[in-house]
């Protein structure tokens, strides 16, 4: 269902884009093509036959205004130079300069190696004195912004994906190893004694003396004392062993819906690690809070829980139900 849900959204999000560059096309909201007027000044004078010429940018606010139909001013002056090429001569800006939309929009698309706005040279018109030029600058068309940042976007988003996947293999084979030494060594039998009382009243499925109650006790600690690396691999192991109880392969039993439900609810009672690395020593004024905010979470997960699983719509698919209720298999027929 999640995966649904996660393509609903990037359907939804391309229909967007789609239609926010459409309208963009339409209304020519980066005058693609068009020569944007300005004036350039040369602190040096200007020199001819000379590849790469110092300037400053001045672009008047009421012209910029009507060019790009915008609110948006931009600053009194931005420094950049002329590169002459064969091609023509080309306006460069200064590298990590602020722009005003939709100028910064269109660095993206016009930009040089350097992340340096660029466009062509038009009309140049010298002055007398060789101090200032009047010009007009054609940038690269602007096309599809939306869809291409929300490619750009998946992309880097699949390449975190796969970092962090391969990241907690390490992570995941450390604790599955310890795993199988404390069943070797029956600790995971001993933890299941002690805390069975505690836990019965939450998970009245699991059976007396059955691992998968150890691995939900491992679990929940790593939570509560922050350790998030080592509650993912506790947490798969423990859904592996009620998946053994659970007489269904694609229904959520009772109990793998109140350890999900858990699990979300984030039980703190240690900060985490990335949390304490950015405040420091300021965590101290927020253990109280934490700790009213996660058992308030805790509570609201339980009995959400509870109270959903009791409900007659999802009572009909619970599977521990319908196999109580199911007929034997060599129940004669009625």
């Amino acid at each position: 269902m999640l995966n649904y849900i996660w393509a609903g959204f990037i359907i939804f999000s391309l229909v967007f884009a789609l239609v926010a560059d459409v309208r963009d096309l339409t209304t020519d909201a980066y005058r693609n093509e068009q020569p944007l007027p300005l004036t350039v000044s040369f602190p040096e004078g200007y020199q001819a036959g000379v590849r790469r010429v110092p300037t400053n940018v001045l672009i008047d606010p009421a012209t910029y205004g009507r060019f790009y139909a915008t609110d948006a001013r931009p600053d009194s002056a931005y420094g950049g130079y002329l590169v002459n090429t064969r091609e023509g001569t080309q306006l460069r800006f200064e590298e990590g300069v602020s722009l005003p939309e939709p100028l910064g929009t269109i660095r993206g698309f016009s930009s040089s190696r350097d992340d340096e706005l660029q466009g062509t040279v038009q009309n140049f018109r010298l002055a007398p004195d060789s101090l200032a030029a009047t010009a007009e600058v054609v940038f690269t068309p602007v096309r599809f912004v939306k869809l291409n940042a929300i490619t750009e976007a998946a992309f880097d988003f699949a390449e975190v994906a796969v970092e962090l996947a391969l990241g907690l293999i390490g992570v995941i084979a450390l604790f599955l190893g310890l795993l199988r030494i404390a069943e070797a060594a029956g600790i995971i039998n001993a933890l299941v004694r002690f805390t069975q009382p505690v836990f019965r009243p939450l998970f009245p499925e699991i059976p007396d003396g059955h691992p998968a109650m150890g691995m939900i006790v491992l679990n929940l600690t790593a939570n509560m004392l922050g350790l998030g690396n080592a509650a993912t691999p506790l947490g798969i192991k423990a859904m592996e062993e009620l998946q053994e109880l659970n007489p269904s392969e694609d229904t959520a039993s009772n109990a793998m819906v109140m350890l999900l439900a858990m699990n979300t609810a984030s039980v703190q009672l240690v900060p985490p690690v990335l949390l304490v690395a950015i405040m420091g020593l300021q965590i101290n004024q927020l253990i109280f809070a934490i700790i009213i905010v996660t058992m308030i979470s805790l509570i609201v997960a339980v009995t959400s829980a509870k109270l959903l699983g009791r409900l007659p719509g999802y009572r009909k698919t619970d599977p521990d139900r319908l196999a109580r209720e199911a007929p034997p298999p060599d129940a004669p027929a009625a």
